[in-house]
C-alpha cells in the first residue's frame, strides 16, 4: 500500500533577505517559540527548496511574515502559492506597491484630512521632460525645497533635500526617468527645549508606537509619557492609526513633524520596509523596546488569527 507523505505545516513562516534583519527576525522567532508557535524561516539559501516543497505539497504555512518580496522578486512565488490557499500575509506585495507610491498616498492623505507639505506631483521624465510651474507654485514651494521620486524608496534614494531651481528638478528626474516625482516644501520643525519636534511612528498589527527621531542625525530617542502630556503629542498616535486605515498595511512606519505653528505634518508618508536594526547594536537603530514590542505584537496577532491545524495524508 502506498502512502502520501505527511505535509509538514508551520504556524508561521518568515521570509527575509537583508543581513541586518537578523536581530529582528530572531526576536520574532523567540516570541513565536515562547508562544508555542512553530516557525520556519526562508532566506536566499533555502528559497528554492522551500518553493519545491510547497509545490510538492510536502510543506505548508498558516501565516507568512514577508520581509523579502518587496526587494527580492524571486521570493514572490511564495506569496503566489500561499494566496491560492487563502493564507494571510504581512504584507501582500500589491498592498506594499500601492502604499509605497508617495504620489498616491499624498492624494489619499489630503482626501482624509491629514496635513502634508505643499506638494507638486510631476509626471515621469519619460512622459514629459518639461516642468512648468507658476509663480504662485514656486512661491509656495519656497527655497530650498525637496525633490523625491514617488516609488523609489529606502534610505533616501533619489531624494534631493536642498533643491533651489528648476535645473535641480530636471537633474533629479533623470535618475529614475520612469517614476513620478514630488516637489515638496521643506518643513522646518518646531524647536523647543533642545528638541527638534520630528517623530517616527510605528504601526504593527494594531499597535502604535512613537519616538523622537532627529531628521538631521537620524537618531532615535524615547518619547516619554510626561513629554506626551507636556507637549500635547497625543495626536501623533491618531495620525498613525489613520495612516494604517488609509494604507491597509499591517506593518509600517511614518515620519511626522510638528511645525512652528503647532500643526502635525506627515512627511515620509508610508515606509513599508521598516529598518528594524536595534539601537543596542547600531547607533542609528530603532529603540530596543520598540523593536521587541513589534516582534511580540506580530506574534500575538498571528496567534489569534491561526486556524485549526489540518493534516493531509
Amino acid at each position: 500500500m502506498a502512502y502520501k507523505i505527511l505535509m509538514q505545516i508551520y504556524d508561521l513562516a518568515i521570509a527575509h533577505d537583508w543581513e541586518y534583519d537578523a536581530d529582528f527576525i530572531q526576536l520574532i522567532v523567540n516570541a513565536a517559540r515562547k508562544g508555542r508557535l512553530s516557525c520556519y524561516t526562508v532566506d536566499q539559501q533555502n528559497l528554492q527548496q522551500t518553493l519545491h516543497d510547497l509545490q510538492a505539497g510536502e510543506l505548508g504555512f498558516q501565516f507568512l511574515f514577508d520581509r523579502a518580496s518587496d526587494t527580492s522578486p524571486e521570493f514572490r512565488s511564495i506569496q503566489d502559492l500561499l494566496k491560492k490557499e487563502n493564507i494571510e500575509i504581512i504584507d501582500p506585495v500589491e498592498k506594499l506597491r500601492w502604499a509605497s507610491d508617495k504620489a498616491t498616498m499624498h492624494l489619499e492623505f489630503i482626501a482624509n484630512g491629514l496635513q502634508t507639505p505643499f506638494t507638486i506631483i510631476l509626471d515621469p521624465f519619460d512622459e514629459s521632460r518639461e516642468v512648468r510651474l507658476s509663480v504662485q507654485e514656486l512661491h509656495r514651494l519656497g527655497r530650498p525645497f525637496v525633490v523625491k521620486p514617488a516609488n523609489t524608496t529606502g534610505g533616501g534614494i533619489g531624494v534631493v533635500e536642498g533643491a533651489e531651481s528648476l535645473q535641480d528638478v530636471l537633474e533629479a528626474r533623470k535618475e529614475f526617468q520612469s517614476d513620478k516625482y514630488l516637489l515638496q516644501e521643506k518643513i522646518v520643525p518646531l524647536q523647543m527645549d533642545g528638541k527638534r519636534f520630528w517623530f517616527r511612528g510605528f504601526f504593527s498589527c494594531g499597535l502604535v508606537q512613537c519616538c523622537w527621531w532627529d531628521d538631521q542625525s537620524h537618531l532615535y530617542y524615547e518619547l516619554q509619557k510626561q513629554e506626551m502630556k507636556r507637549y500635547n503629542l497625543s495626536p501623533l498616535f491618531k495620525i498613525v492609526e489613520k495612516i494604517a486605515a488609509i494604507s491597509h498595511l499591517s506593518f509600517f512606519s511614518t515620519e511626522i513633524s510638528q511645525s512652528k505653528d503647532g500643526q502635525f505634518i506627515v512627511i515620509d508618508y508610508v515606509n513599508e520596509s521598516c529598518d528594524m536594526r536595534p539601537k543596542s547594536r547600531y547607533a542609528d537603530g530603532v529603540l530596543d523596546d520598540v523593536v521587541i514590542n513589534v516582534a511580540n505584537k506580530i506574534v500575538t496577532y498571528i496567534k489569534k488569527k491561526l486556524r485549526p491545524r489540518k493534516f493531509f495524508f
